[in-house]
Parts: structure tokens; C-alpha cells; sequence
């Protein structure tokens, strides 16, 4: 998951960066209205955390222009305590949620986690996939109720392809996903978040196939067979057995 921070504040930024960074997700951070514009013009985010109060266009500004372009990524406002018409006028430009300052970081974390699982589609909290089970709020991965030691890079990974299972993902969208600005990530350290991410959810079944030169899928789990436990009534022969279900 990727992240467009708009803030001003050095201090407020810079705890967020740390924070959110922690749990794994790719972050980036402008700190006027128009860098903010222009990023959100020009490459993808999956959730986007907006101060009100930005130098050069303000934060409704930029709002505004976001959703002229029909973008329907999911946008936290924050505001100063007082400022009830600028969070409402926000709210009703299409801003998802708002936080007024001071806020609990750990307050900020649990709704990133309910934006970007919305702007996912929404959806349980637990996203199963034959064996494995991933938690979006603990943001952890079981299999077989064992948890996977997975680094922040292989987390992301893994996450952008439970969201596609079936569907390829290419190298180009894994690095839109998972890096951030000023990460020199090549394709071939994509290869190797793949290659150690698949070593870890091989043994419990989990595949993630290489379509060379084109990208990555995760494969769609085989459906289990249920075990037949039709017997045969008593005193029947096994031609009867056999015979049994066909139509005459």
C-alpha cells in the first residue's frame, strides 16, 4: 500500500512517516498544495492523508481538483481542532474521514487501515487464501494459524496480490504499490521480494506464479474435494456399486 502524506508540519510529518513506514507501508510526503496536486496528477496512490492548512493550495483546493479528476482515492483530512467549516466543507467535497489535531498515531493507524481496505472494496478483515490467512489490522500472515516472518517489502507484496489472486500483476505496478520516492528499486530486487516471499508460502500451498517478462500472479487456491462416503447397502455386489447413480 501507498501513501501520499500532505503536511506542512515538520514534526507531525515526521512522526507519521515513521509510524506508518513501520507498518509496513510505502510513504510518500509534500509539504505545500502544489506538490501534492502535481503528485496526485501524476502517479497512484492507495490512500492519501491531507493537512487543511498548506502553503501555495490549500488543502480544500487540492481536494477539489482530486475529485475533478473523478479519483476516488480514499482521502483522510486533517484539521485544526476549531476549524468545523473547513472539516465539513472538506467532508462534503468528497474528503472519506477526518482527524482534528491533536490526534493519537495509533488512532491515525486503525483508520489508514479502514480507508485503504475500503478503497480495496471493502471486505472482511481477514482475507483467506487456501492456507493462508492475512490479517489487514494486524497486518500478519498466518498459515495454518502458524505466522509467517515476513519483512515490510514481502508484507506490501503480499498484500497487493490478495488483492488480484488470479490476475497478473506486472514488476512495474509491484514498484508503483511498494516504493517510494527516491527508492531505487530495479527489477531485479522485485525478483528477489518475489523469490523469498515464495520460498516462505510454498510449504503451505500458496503459489505465486512467473509469467516471464510480463509479471507475477497468485495463483487461485484448488478447491478441496469432500471425500465420498457413499456406501454400498447391504448385500449389494460391486457391479451394483458401480452401476449406482446411473440412470436407466
Amino acid at each position: 500500500m501507498r501513501i501520499l502524506i500532505a503536511e506542512d508540519d515538520s514534526i507531525l510529518a515526521d512522526g507519521l512517516l515513521r509510524s506508518l513506514r513501520h507498518s509496513g507501508y510505502a510513504v510518500d510526503l509534500v509539504t505545500n498544495g502544489a506538490d501534492a496536486d502535481s503528485a496526485l496528477a501524476l502517479q497512484s496512490f492507495d490512500l492519501m492523508i491531507l493537512d487543511l492548512g498548506l502553503p501555495q493550495l490549500s488543502g480544500i483546493e487540492v481536494l477539489r481538483r482530486l475529485r475533478a479528476r473523478n479519483s476516488t482515492l480514499p482521502v483522510m483530512i486533517l484539521t485544526a481542532a476549531d476549524s468545523i467549516e473547513q472539516r465539513v466543507k472538506g467532508l462534503d467535497l468528497g474528503a472519506d474521514d477526518y482527524m482534528a489535531k491533536p490526534f493519537a498515531l495509533s488512532e491515525l493507524e486503525a483508520r489508514v487501515r479502514a480507508l485503504t481496505r475500503r478503497g480495496a472494496g471493502g471486505g472482511p478483515t481477514i482475507v483467506k487464501h487456501g492456507q493462508l490467512a492475512f490479517d489487514q489490522v494486524g497486518r500478519v500472515a498466518t498459515i495454518n494459524e502458524q505466522m509467517v516472518d515476513l519483512s515490510a517489502r514481502e508484507l506490501g507484496l503480499l498484500e497487493v496480490l490478495l488483492q488480484r489472486v488470479g490476475r497478473l500483476v506486472s514488476k512495474e505496478q509491484l514498484v508503483d504499490h511498494l516504493c517510494e520516492w527516491g527508492d531505487e528499486v530495479s527489477n531485479n530486487a522485485i525478483e528477489v521480494y518475489v523469490h523469498r516471499l515464495r520460498k516462505k508460502l510454498e510449504p503451505g500451498g500458496v503459489r505465486i506464479a512467473t509469467v516471464r517478462g510480463l509479471g507475477y500472479c497468485l495463483e487461485k487456491p484448488a478447491p478441496t474435494v469432500e471425500p465420498d462416503n457413499t456406501e454400498a447397502g447391504p448385500g449389494a455386489s460391486a457391479d451394483d456399486s458401480a452401476q449406482r447413480g446411473v440412470a436407466h
